[in-house]
């Protein structure tokens, strides 16, 4: 039997974390998202990852900051020591919520992969494979879930290392190619060719491709000595992000021209194809599916620990408290795994414009989650015993600065005619959590 009272295993290193945080992020929001982005905004975009960084950059700090004045605590529990147990509920289940979608999909993802060399082989089935690979990789001790989501993402960044340097030196010549021009950065209706608003359409997008940043944050618990290693890891993981993200767009754009890049397949499975490389389709479909399996493995990761510490404050049942051998939160991965399987029948019996229309509430729910930790933040500033030696810099500006940016995008996504049935199902889930908040017997 499991204890039933027993704080989470610290086994995670801050490479772990650090990676942990890499995988949310640098999932199918660039591999395949980019080609969204890149069609509302061309060449542009690159600003857009760049203003999305400094948000970033800003969420990242304010979270660390607060991390490091109150030990111990996650993303949740200083919600809840910001505003109480109402508001931390309903963000909790709501962070919760959007992660089970994101896997789901993550999860539908690699199997659509894997058809690519079992065509024969139905969806639902392939997808339940990998859902079955990614929910054993949760069971282990969590040093050991880490050393795997550490190698999965390192075969993403080590792809796109090799992308940006295959990037150069085709658009510098240094491999002979008919593709690769400078003059496409112009060309084609500019930089702007659709305007600044272009830009923020593509903002939206850019937004949602960054959260899984604040896995940092739900991860803290369970890292070493993390008030000494979290400035240094959010530091490295926000530049690294905005490098992984601003160069291979730039390089795409050089190398061919923005209104040439297709919807269906991924940009760079489009640059390997003009490279005539052997057997470049067949890699590069393999780092999708692990890319995939990763954000996948985050997201098991993220909803069990959320539903630990809500757990811990009285905000969901005790029993998912219980901490497994390997000291981990069985239970909570346990019903993780049913929604998967729920959310697999869906996808089955559902027409493919129902999980269109889902991936809308990570993004809702980023800019809801991103907003709290900053309104947290100033909140909390002023109660700290001690003044963290890693702060905000230009505080209340800083922090000011990006709620009043989150929530400009955040209307800009709500009135966005081609997100109305995503607006609503958000708008349907927040009030339910805030009706629940307001019905339950708060627990003291």
């Amino acid at each position: 039997m499991g204890k039933s009272h027993q704080d989470l295993q610290k086994g995670l290193l801050p490479r772990h974390v650090q990676f942990i945080a890499l995988a949310g992020m640098i999932g199918t929001g660039i591999f395949k998202g980019s080609s969204d982005t890149l069609n509302f905004a061309g060449p542009s975009v690159a600003l857009a990852y760049l203003a999305g960084g400094l948000l970033l950059l800003i969420v990242m700090t304010a979270l660390a900051e607060m991390a490091i004045a109150y030990p111990n605590l996650n993303v949740q529990h200083l919600v809840h020591k910001a505003f109480g147990n109402r508001v931390s509920f309903i963000i909790g289940w709501l962070y919760w919520v959007n992660w089970v979608i994101v896997t789901i999909v993550e999860i539908l993802a690699a199997g659509s992969f894997l058809k690519y060399w079992f065509p024969a082989q139905p969806l639902w089935l392939l997808a339940f494979f990998c859902a079955v690979l990614i929910i054993a990789m949760n069971l282990f001790q969590v040093k050991y879930y880490g050393e795997i989501e550490f190698w999965f993402a390192g075969i993403k960044i080590i792809t796109l290392i090799a992308f940006i340097a295959l990037g150069i030196a085709i658009l510098f010549d240094v491999i002979p190619s008919s593709a690769g021009s400078f003059s496409n950065y112009t060309a084609h209706g500019g930089f702007f060719p659709n305007g600044i608003s272009g830009m923020m359409s593509a903002l939206l997008i850019v937004m949602f491709s960054y959260g899984g940043a604040e896995l940092i944050g739900v991860a803290v618990t369970e890292t070493k000595d993390s008030h000494k290693v979290l400035p240094k890891i959010i530091k490295n993981t926000v530049w690294r992000v905005i490098i992984f993200y601003v160069i291979p767009i730039l390089l795409i754009c050089g190398i061919m021209p923005w209104n040439k890049v297709s919807g269906e397949d991924s940009p760079f499975v489009q640059v390997f194809d003009i490279t005539g490389l052997p057997g470049a389709a067949h890699i590069m479909n393999f780092v999708l599916l692990t890319a995939v399996l990763s954000a996948a493995n985050s997201g098991i990761y993220a909803t069990s620990r959320t539903l630990y510490s809500m757990a811990q404050s009285g905000e969901a049942p005790k029993r998912l408290l219980k901490i497994s051998r390997q000291g981990i939160p069985l239970n909570g991965i346990m019903i993780t795994a049913a929604c998967i399987v729920v959310g697999l029948f869906l996808a089955y019996m559902a027409p493919e414009q129902i999980i269109s229309y889902l991936m809308t509430i990570p993004g809702f729910s980023v800019l809801v989650i991103w907003t709290s930790i900053c309104l947290a933040q100033l909140k909390l500033r002023p109660q700290y015993k001690q003044k963290p030696f890693f702060q905000v810099k230009g505080f209340p500006f800083t922090t000011i600065l990006a709620i009043a940016s989150l929530t400009i995008i955040f209307i800009s996504f709500v009135f966005r005619k081609d997100n109305l049935i995503g607006t609503a199902v958000c708008l349907a889930i927040l009030l339910l959590l805030t009706l629940l908040s307001f019905a339950r017997r708060v627990q003291k």
